[in-house]
């Protein structure tokens, strides 16, 4: 029998156990895929620790790439032997194989490899609704982005620079400022000895920033305001070090905004996700965006690869092996 993670409470990475699954055949509107590849996201930690509550026992896993091996009735998009790729509920994907709506699944060209696949639909789509729907970023602007270093900033540095805007990032250590740069980073902050607002402040003049990326929550969210200049727009899209205390609204200095977007509302609609996905796999099969896969874990060790997500530990992206 095909073998699948699954939590039967939340709690800590010990949470997470392999087990024996009955995939079975595909309803309406659902497929079966064969996993090549599963992409790790910090969502994942997320609904593994009760934050996003879902019932148990459950699934976890939002992203992965390999091959169809059966549709049920009415689905015409994807088709037995297809390669696809996907980021989105329901979780489950942390699997050798599972049965799933079939509407999330994008046709994968032959020009990117599976573990691509997986490594870069969810953060991929993140950036591209980020940079171009959340905010639409302008040629000649300077933006603030935090965690430059991880999955979603890698890929963020290099979109920001092909749309020409000049990008500060805040990382946790100089080998991770080093790699940030290599990406296309002009100005790298090394949050755990530097003072980001100033430095921020340093960068442009004391004018701030029209807009901030902020995936890092409880930590970050007041200096992310501060980074701000009048009229700036906080997207918080993460929480990874806690969630954000309760915000009163004069907190916005009267001229700020504040969004708390996520993946799912931008690609509810079929013709979003093709368009959203659409644009992310010309990124990446032009060779204009570059994804970086700095982790691999067997499925079985899922558990460990959490942890290594949580101590921030990892760059880049990391992907489970079924």
């Amino acid at each position: 029998m095909p073998k699948a993670i699954r939590i039967h409470e939340p709690g800590g990475p010990e949470v997470l156990k392999l087990v024996d699954v009955d995939v079975g055949d595909p309803g309406p509107g659902e497929a079966r895929v064969r996993h090549h590849a599963v992409g790790l996201n910090y969502i994942d930690v997320y609904f593994r620790t009760g934050l996003y509550p879902q019932p148990m026992p459950a699934g976890i896993g939002m992203e992965g790439a390999g091959v169809i091996e059966a549709v049920g009735p009415g689905v015409t998009h994807v088709q037995p032997g297809d390669r696809v790729a996907y980021a989105g509920q329901p979780t489950g994907a942390y699997a050798e194989a599972r049965v799933m709506p079939a509407a999330p699944l994008v046709k994968l060209p032959d020009a990117i490899d599976f573990d691509t696949g997986a490594a870069m639909m969810l953060k991929g789509m993140t950036v591209q609704y980020l940079l171009r729907r959340t905010f639409k970023v302008q040629a000649g602007q300077t933006i603030l982005f935090h965690a430059a270093a991880g999955g979603v900033g890698l890929i963020a540095m290099q979109w920001a620079k092909a749309l020409g805007v000049t990008v500060i990032g805040t990382v946790g250590s100089d080998e991770k400022a080093e790699l940030a740069r290599a990406h296309g980073c002009d100005h790298a902050i090394v949050y755990t000895r530097e003072d980001f607002v100033a430095r921020v402040k340093d960068i442009t003049d004391g004018a701030g920033v029209p807009v901030v990326y902020d995936s890092i929550g409880k930590d970050t969210f007041q200096g992310s305001l501060d980074c701000l200049s009048p009229f700036g727009t906080m997207v918080s899209f993460g929480n990874a070090s806690g969630p954000v205390p309760p915000v009163p609204l004069t907190a916005l200095k009267g001229t700020l905004y504040l969004t708390r977007p996520s993946l799912m509302p931008y690609t509810a609609k079929r013709s979003d996700l093709e368009a959203t996905a659409g644009e992310l796999i010309d990124m990446v099969s032009k060779g204009t965006v570059k994804i970086r896969i700095d982790q691999r874990h067997a499925l079985a060790d899922a558990a460990q690869a959490h942890r290594e997500l949580e101590s921030r530990r990892t760059t880049g992206s990391t992907l489970l092996m079924p």
